[in-house]
């Protein structure tokens, strides 16, 4: 049974979603509703209320109720499956756990929250960050710490900025993150690349290039990689780390997924660096809140000072409401919690998804598996070109990613898709395979035909 405070609130956002009330309108007074409703002017108070929580009209004192903005529905659209999207499950995003936290930050921090702040980062944030990154089995002090606008921001100041070394070119993991491609792309900067499958790279390669092309560092994805899902072993890092000690290069370890990973024994090179050669980065986009736009970068010390002017130069300081609600987030315990959490569900996802390519894919087409993380690439036979599956599978409802972008020119494959689970819902990733299998027997089927592809391939 409806009660008269669900109904004053329904009929709200039904005149929201006809354009009844628009942004800035008033809405009827208290009084007003409570005689046409027949209620106490508590019963409207308490619906106004929670239409204010869902931030839909806003109140002003002695004056009275007004629209936020203009009211959105959003419908799901359930024969949609997503393997292409890769920010966190939207399913366990922990809108209400952050949002008390921001309102206590407000509280707590007042003016210190929207002034200007230290340029590395507020300072009891990093010192809570320091506690979080000895669970990763990064130990590290506040001052080498940054706090930045997201993983991006200190990938390409980094890829801008002068090294102790004084050496001048970039050697990638092929393929690798498109973002920090489209970083080398705008800086102009000399690259090199090598090849990187679910075995590694060549080591013997990577002494090599080292040795001989005046590298200032190694951009690597060691767990989780995007988008081949590679992880290196600990024997491999740290081999990894002395050739880079012994040829004077720098690392840039990306661990943006390093919290998923399931193997408690697992550690990242930063653990193995005894000589100040790795820069560790770790973003809060993929596992928590893409919106926060807040990453770590802890950075050796001889690096210090010219990462600051970098810094500075790009935002003077990270958002600082939102480092302060990250500060308590991390400081209650609830970070912990989410992560527990998630890593479980990710975890479970990428094994329904290898399960689903082992039961329907041909034999000519191969994946990669990884142990846990966001994703799995598809390898598919030569003359398959990834383009072509992309657009097929757009006219089922199937979004999937073409992984060309993650090259270098010299590289590049065209006939790679990479496959995220971390927005595909879970009783979807056996469906959505099937229907990948499909398009790839369609294309095999007709190899070298002139012929058009029917509207619909299933």
């Amino acid at each position: 049974m409806n009660t008269k405070y669900t109904v004053i609130i329904r009929e709200v956002k039904e005149q929201l979603a006809n354009g009844t009330l628009g942004t800035g309108n008033k809405l009827p007074s208290v009084r007003q509703l409570s005689e046409r409703f027949n209620c106490s002017k508590n019963t409207v108070i308490r619906a106004y209320k929670e239409l204010e929580k869902e931030h839909l009209i806003y109140s002003v004192p002695k004056s009275g109720y007004y629209v936020v903005n203009e009211y959105q529905t959003f419908k799901n659209d359930n024969n949609k499956i997503d393997f292409l999207s890769a920010g966190p499950d939207k399913e366990v995003m922990p809108y209400i756990e952050f949002q008390h936290c921001i309102n206590q930050a407000i509280d707590i921090y007042k003016e210190e929250l929207f002034n200007y702040s230290d340029r590395q980062g507020l300072c009891s944030l990093r010192h809570q960050l320091i506690k979080y990154l000895q669970n990763l089995q990064v130990f590290t002090d506040p001052k080498r710490l940054f706090v930045v606008s997201g993983s991006q921001q200190a990938l390409n100041m980094l890829v801008s900025m002068p090294f102790p070394n004084g050496k001048s070119n970039i050697l990638i993991e092929q393929p690798t993150y498109f973002g920090f491609i489209e970083s080398i792309h705008l800086h102009n900067t000399t690259t090199f690349g090598i090849e990187l499958s679910m075995e590694g790279v060549d080591l013997d390669r990577l002494a090599y290039i080292f040795r001989n092309n005046d590298i200032k560092f190694f951009y690597t994805v060691p767990r989780f990689h995007n988008p081949l899902g590679h992880s290196y072993t600990n024997d491999e890092k740290k081999r990894i780390v002395k050739l880079a000690q012994k040829y004077d290069v720098y690392i840039v370890e990306d661990d943006f997924l390093g919290d998923l990973d399931p193997n408690p024994k697992s550690d990242p090179m930063f653990s193995y660096d005894s000589s100040g050669r790795v820069i560790y980065i770790k973003s809060f986009s993929k596992i928590f809140l893409p919106g926060l736009r807040l990453a770590i970068a802890v950075l050796p010390n001889l690096m210090i000072n010219t990462f600051l002017r970098y810094k500075f130069s790009s935002d003077f300081n990270s958002s600082v409401l939102s480092q302060g609600a990250l500060e308590i987030y991390l400081k209650s315990g609830m970070y912990n919690g989410h992560i527990k959490r998630i890593r479980g569900l990710y975890h479970r996802k990428m094994q329904l998804l290898q399960e689903a390519c082992e039961m329907y894919f041909p034999s000519n087409t191969s994946f990669s598996k990884p142990t846990s993380g966001f994703y799995l690439t598809v390898y598919l036979a030569d003359h398959v070109k990834a383009k072509r599956m992309v657009d097929l599978l757009l006219r089922e409802n199937i979004y999937v990613d073409d992984a060309v972008r993650m090259f270098l020119p010299e590289y590049r494959k065209e006939n790679m898709l990479r496959l995220s689970i971390s927005q595909v819902n879970e009783n979807q990733i056996k469906q959505g395979v099937e229907q990948i299998a499909r398009c790839i027997d369609f294309i095999h089927s007709r190899k070298g035909s002139i012929f058009q592809s029917p509207p619909s391939l299933f």
